[in-house]
């Protein structure tokens, strides 16, 4: 299971990816435009990837987060993931909004605190 972590956003650490011990090796990323001391170009709260490969992962978590200017943007930075070869899953978070796409299942996760 992974949790994604989205700052601020009321979904930070409520959803989770449950990833099969079959799926494994593989490579989950997270972009943002609102955590962290990195310099971005976009809003996401969290953009997170699911690829064999941890590089790419990376790579196109970022790529897609300098695409999020607000939450409308979610449905096309899912679209143009489609577009990037070897992506397995992609989840967006922007405020009260998340976005998925890919085979993995998303997980209610306990409050914080209960």
């Amino acid at each position: 299971m992974v949790a994604l972590f989205a700052g601020s956003s009321p979904l930070s650490m409520r959803i989770g990816i449950r990833v099969p011990a079959e799926e494994t090796p593989c490579g989950i990323c997270t972009s943002s435009g609102t955590v962290g001391p990195s310099l971005s170009f976009g809003r996401a709260d969290a953009v997170t990837v699911w690829a064999r490969s941890t590089a790419l992962a990376d790579a196109a978590a970022t790529a897609l987060a300098n695409r999020i200017q607000s939450a409308d943007d979610v449905e096309d930075v899912l679209e143009a993931s489609s577009g990037i070869p070897g992506l397995k899953a992609v989840a967006v978070i922007v405020g009260d909004r998340i976005g998925w796409k890919g085979p993995l299942d998303l997980v209610r996760l306990a409050a914080r605190g209960s």
